[in-house]
């Protein structure tokens, strides 16, 4: 097999040791591979570093777990690629950390590996700001369900009535109960804004056995939530400042229906905000996982669901598309209303946010805003492909068909 690359290096990474193999043409025209395994220290590695460069390594392949390759992603040095386990994965045998770099360093050489999107640091700081927000996002999440269930056992059924228990009216509530007040009229009368045309409900709803313990814990979750609050609102302004960048971009991708600003932020982070890295509008959507997965064998395709991808960017496109199916006489909602009769709803919003996704790839690409094809769209094509089938047989009969549309 012909050797595509002349001086490559594969590395095997863990969280405390890093295994590297460097292949270099040896003496006969064959091949000499020499193995190393260095700690994942910063001295240690630009060790590794110092040596990778002194073997002349043009390219290093890494496969690692979780965010351990970052320290050793020098590509200032050299051309380095993150390599997918799955794609090496299919001898079996190699069972230790040097088997696995010389393996690597094997497949790289001959041309056998496909490297990973890692975008430019900028972007991967970007990235990781706002990924930190979905998962305070869900801390905050997290504690609010349990203070509703803490309710629950005190009998204070607020939940039932308003669409959250940390609405401003039931933070208003809440305080009073933790202060000790017990009249259901008198929190009732603490509604704001349209909860207050639920007084009634809410004098039911507020009738239970709140004691001091559930005080004690009621006041203990409302203070994570308000620490939960104040991060998220400190993150906010961070990511503002370090989006500014793609702040074109973000414009752009908000005149999409259902993408807000922390959903247009989440795409660039995830993408790049650059499509030159991806072949087509296709591409784009398979690796992010909201294209179907193809298997094919003997000839015969059998569904395989939606494939692996991009969890993160995949959740921000569904739950634009969640807020698209609000939307009123949009292509998107009339998409999301059409296959939702006959597929599910679930189904439905992976296919809005295909399509979201492919706007947004051609928005970017073009340099262009979002140009909705209108809720009637989807059954003008229809009713067009019902022409061209009818008048298909009807030809097939030896009948001269001409098309004379109405007014």
């Amino acid at each position: 097999m012909d050797v595509m690359f002349e001086r490559v290096a594969g590395l095997d990474i863990g969280k405390k040791s890093v295994t590297v193999c460097v292949r270099t043409p040896g003496p006969g025209g064959g091949r000499h591979g020499e193995t190393r395994t260095f700690r994942t220290m910063t001295r240690s590695l630009e060790l590794m570093r110092d040596w990778l460069v002194g073997q002349g390594v043009t390219l290093a392949a890494m496969e690692s777990t979780s965010t351990y390759w970052k320290p050793v992603f020098w590509e200032e040095q050299m051309e380095c690629w993150l390599l997918n386990a799955a794609h090496m994965k299919a001898v079996p045998g190699r069972k230790t950390d040097v088997k696995d770099s010389e393996w690597i360093a094997q497949l790289l050489e001959h041309g056998l590996l496909r490297p990973s999107f890692v975008p430019s640091p900028p972007v991967r700081r970007l990235r990781l700001l706002t990924r930190y927000r979905v998962q305070l996002m869900g801390d905050r999440s997290r504690d609010a369900g349990r203070l509703e269930k803490m309710l629950e056992d005190a009998s204070i059924k607020f939940s039932s009535v308003a669409s959250s228990v940390t609405t401003v009216s039931a933070r208003a509530m809440l305080a009073a109960l933790i202060a000790g007040e017990a009249d259901p009229e008198v929190l009732a009368q603490l509604a704001k804004g349209k909860m207050r045309s639920k007084i009634p409900d809410l004098i039911e709803a507020l009738t239970g056995h709140f004691d001091a313990d559930h005080a004690r814990l009621a006041a203990a979750m409302l203070g994570r939530l308000d620490r939960v609050d104040a991060a998220l609102a400190a993150l906010d302004e961070t990511i503002d400042t370090a989006s500014r960048p793609w702040a074109h971009q973000i414009q752009l991708l908000q005149t999409i229906p259902g993408v807000g600003l922390k959903v247009a932020q989440a795409i660039v982070a995830e993408t790049g905000g650059e499509m030159s890295r991806f072949p087509s509008a296709s591409h784009l959507a398979a690796w992010a996982g909201v294209a179907p997965a193809i298997h094919e064998s003997a000839g015969r395709r059998t569904p395989a669901g939606a494939r692996h991808g991009n969890k993160w960017l995949t959740s921000a496109l569904v739950e634009a598309a969640a807020s698209a199916a609000r939307s009123k006489n949009t292509y998107l909602s009339a998409q999301q209303a059409r296959i939702a009769s006959r597929r599910g709803a679930k189904r439905a919003q992976i296919a809005a946010a295909h399509s979201i996704l492919v706007s947004a790839y051609y928005m970017l690409e073009r340099n262009e805003p979002y140009r909705d094809l209108g809720p009637d769209w989807l059954q003008h094509r229809h009713e067009q492909a019902r022409t061209r089938q009818l008048v298909a047989q009807l030809e097939r009969l030896g009948h001269t068909v001409v098309i004379d549309p109405a007014a």
